[in-house]
């Protein structure tokens, strides 16, 4: 089954879209985008007001706090994110990880190591960022400092890295803070003394729920959520003008920028300190860029500006309203949403409550999930085990390693804290620096990639980066109070991205170093003096040209192989998705009576990998049609790319060539498979022995081939039909004599570790176990 065949979410770009389609859209992405950021009304105020902030009769600092918040979510989420971000998606896909790939093409600067120039044919990496750039001024300057500079290309990994583990940390805070903050309305119904002890467990028990049930996929009920999200934010904005006209009709006076000199003039250094609470207001904000592919950036900005964002304003215009009139000096223990609620209608809000924080939680968990795939897909990552949930609904994916990782720190952080003040701590730097890592990388956009003066640049990041730098020093003074959870987090999963991806890089260059030249193959003979035994041999290794080491290592203690010999490469590009007519790149090894090929798989960073069964008939296909183009003294595919071992030739998958050959495979009959007169069948010969299926390759009525290319075409589907064997390289990495001590702790310990723990290659590749043959080498590196 190809999962990529289901709907891609940002098809709907490349044609008109309706109004219909977009109006869908934005109410859809009102479940799946805005669920943490709607949220926010449950713990802001509260953690505002937690400990530095003292409320007086003036209500000058309720009007502050008030004010601070509507240009916070006037300024980051509205004009930064909708106005401006948006824009820069990578080919309709959004995240830090998409500003760090349209850097990385415009720039020339990519730490994948296996990279071709045949990849900047792709037509999406050309589309997203091969357009011509001005030969003169400072953009070319700092796009040659940058492709000569290696330190400044590790340090904006590193920040695309630190971005990334930011939003990991996130994926543990967001559920531990919106749960809780919805469940703490049962403060009101308990007494003081005991709704502390029925809040942590009810909270605990719906986030054992939540992360328990992730294995099924939301798109069961995934349709719930945006009505879930439509009904909280009518919710929330009816009690907001409630409020607004029951206790205060004047707190409109508070939106004014005057009020914010007021509020710190007068606070001082508490009010500066208070920022952190005020800061979770817009924690969810980065969700509408990270979210893109989803949606289109019409269907956002229309979700946001129609129904998000004055939903908001209103609830956070109600609770100061409400708390203007009724807020009890030295009391901290009624400041909380709740209490704004009227009093008949808390038990039903309390209800939609705990449904609209357990679908921000389900948005924030399956964004986590979405990072992490790409960490991996860009060798940043150890492997995990990737699960679709759905194969019709892109990017539902489940990884079960790390949901349960998520599930013991999400509950340790609620046990731990079993307060909002802390949670709000940690979360709001988890926020900020997400905000400032994006901010820091779209200042490079404007220059590189767009081609915008540089004036515009510094005004970008002057004028955000001075506002979230004040809402972060403002979370790190807390980094006692819980802000220390999301340093303590994205450091640990810093370290092992970092960590795995050094290894990786210098294990590919080990392996290049000790490749084997196409001439000692060839030297051996037209045998190759190697006994062929039947069946298809499919050589993984992560070169893109020579022979593996692992290769003669296998010849030298087994000196005999299949008939028909691949080497596989499967790698990332830095494009999101690869067009399935360009997936494959097949070139052939030595003449053709060796039938040894090499074929390139290319994915992009949000590409779903197909199951092995559809992946072999589709490599199959590939290099059969690439023998018929060779036969017909023709080039298969968009293109022809030379190699040090042989010319490339990129081909599409079955499903991109309709027109081209297909093939049948069947355990018995083979009669229910149609034949017209002008498609040639090539059959398996005549089995030696009983075969467990019959293979027949279905081509289209084309000039005729020669009788060489006929009978590699037999020998193919003889190959196919005995069977695949997988060659797997298993190195055991060591850092050289003579190492210094980081060097040896990080490959002998760090490295060592993520290699034994962590899914191997065959697991990553879905390679049945019965078909896998492990080559064992020592590798120091």
């Amino acid at each position: 089954m190809d999962l990529e065949l289901g709907n891609r979410p940002n098809d709907h770009l490349k044609k008109k879209e309706s109004w219909r389609t977009v109006l869908t859209l934005a109410y859809q992405s009102l479940g799946v985008v805005y669920g943490d950021l709607s949220t926010s009304p449950l713990y802001v105020y509260k953690s505002t007001f937690a400990d530095d902030l003292q409320h007086s009769e003036t209500n000058e600092e309720i009007y502050g706090v008030v004010s601070f918040v509507f240009w916070t979510l006037t300024l980051v989420p509205l004009v930064k994110y909708v106005f401006i971000v948006l824009r820069a998606d990578d080919n309709g896909e959004g995240g830090t990880f998409a500003l760090y790939s349209l850097l990385c093409r415009h720039a020339r600067i990519n730490w994948l190591p296996n990279c071709q120039a045949a990849d900047e044919e792709l037509s999406e990496y050309k589309r997203g960022g091969a357009s011509s750039s001005p030969k003169a001024g400072f953009g070319p300057k700092l796009k040659s400092t940058l492709e000569r500079n290696r330190v400044l290309q590790r340090l904006l990994l590193v920040l695309a890295l630190i971005g990334a583990c930011m939003v990991i940390g996130d994926g543990v805070l967001t559920p531990a803070i919106s749960v809780f903050s919805a469940v703490s309305g049962l403060e009101l119904s308990l007494s003081k003394e005991h709704h502390k002890y029925v809040e942590v467990p009810v909270a605990c028990v719906i986030l054992i729920g939540l992360f328990a049930l992730q294995h099924y996929g939301t798109h069961r009920v995934g349709f719930l959520f945006a009505p879930v999200m439509t009904m909280w934010l009518l919710c929330i904005s009816a009690i907001g003008l409630y409020n607004i006209f029951r206790w205060n009709p004047h707190i409109y006076q508070a939106l004014s920028p005057y009020y914010m000199y007021v509020f710190l003039r007068k606070t001082r250094r508490e009010g500066w300190m208070s920022l952190g609470g005020i800061l979770l207001c817009i924690t969810g904000s980065e969700a509408m860029f990270a979210d893109l592919g989803h949606f289109s950036q019409l269907s956002i900005k229309i979700a946001f500006t129609s129904m998000v964002y004055p939903s908001l304003i209103l609830a956070y215009m109600g609770q100061a309203a409400y708390l203007s009139q009724n807020y009890v000096v030295g009391s901290k223990y009624r400041i909380g949403f709740y209490v704004s609620v009227p009093e008949k209608l808390r038990w039903p809000v309390l209800a939609i409550a705990i449904l609209a924080a357990v679908v921000g939680s389900q948005a924030i968990i399956t964004g986590t999930f979405s990072i992490i795939k790409q960490c991996s897909a860009l060798g940043c990552f150890p492997r995990v085990k990737i699960v679709h949930t759905s194969s019709k609904i892109h990017g539902q994916i489940y990884i079960p390693e790390i949901n349960w990782i998520l599930m013991v720190l999400c509950l340790a952080i609620t046990i731990g804290f079993r307060d909002t003040k802390h949670m709000g701590n940690a979360s709001g730097l988890a926020v900020i620096t997400v905000m400032l890592v994006t901010t820091c990388l779209m200042s490079l956009v404007i220059v590189l990639c767009w081609h915008r003066s540089v004036v515009i640049a510094v005004c970008f990041i002057v004028v955000f980066g001075t506002v979230e730098l004040l809402f972060f020093s403002a979370s790190l003074i807390k980094f006692l109070e819980g802000a220390w959870v999301p340093v303590a987090l994205s450091s640990v999963f810093l370290v092992v991205m970092y960590i795995w991806h050094y290894g990786t890089l210098k294990a590919y260059e080990h392996d290049l170093q000790n490749k084997v030249s196409i001439d000692w193959l060839l030297g051996l003979g037209p045998t190759l003096g190697i006994v062929r035994v039947r069946g298809i041999g499919l050589i993984h290794t992560e070169l893109v040209y020579g022979i593996p080491a692992i290769f003669s290592h296998f010849v030298t203690n087994l000196p005999a192989f299949h008939q028909v010999l691949v080497f596989l490469c499967i790698k990332s590009v830095p494009i999101p998705h690869v067009r399935h007519k360009e997936r494959f790149l097949v070139g052939r090894i030595g003449s053709r009576e060796h039938r040894i090929y090499r074929c390139i798989v290319r994915y992009g960073y949000r590409d779903v990998h197909k199951d092995d069964m559809q992946f072999e008939r589709d490599l199959v296909c590939s290099i059969a049609e690439f023998i018929r183009s060779q036969g017909m003294g023709a080039t298969a595919g968009n293109g022809c790319f030379p190699q040090e071992d042989g010319k490339m030739t990129v081909v599409g998958t079955c499903s991109s060539h309709p027109d081209g050959i297909q093939m049948s495979e069947d355990v018995e009959d083979t009669a229910e498979v149609p034949s017209s007169s002008e498609e040639q069948e090539i059959n398996s010969p005549p089995p030696r022995a009983r075969s467990r299926k019959k293979v027949r390759l279905i081509m289209p009525g084309s000039p005729k081939m020669d009788p060489e290319a006929m009978e590699e075409l037999r020998e193919l589907t003889e190959a196919r039909e005995v069977g695949i064997a997988y060659i797997l390289g298993h190195y055991y990495v060591r850092a050289k004599r003579g190492s210094g001590l980081i060097r040896r702790l990080a490959i002998n310990l760090g490295y060592d570790f993520l290699r034994r723990n962590w899914r191997a290659p065959t697991h990553a590749m879905n390679v049945p176990h019965a078909s896998s043959i492990e080559v064992g080498m020592v590798c120091h590196i």
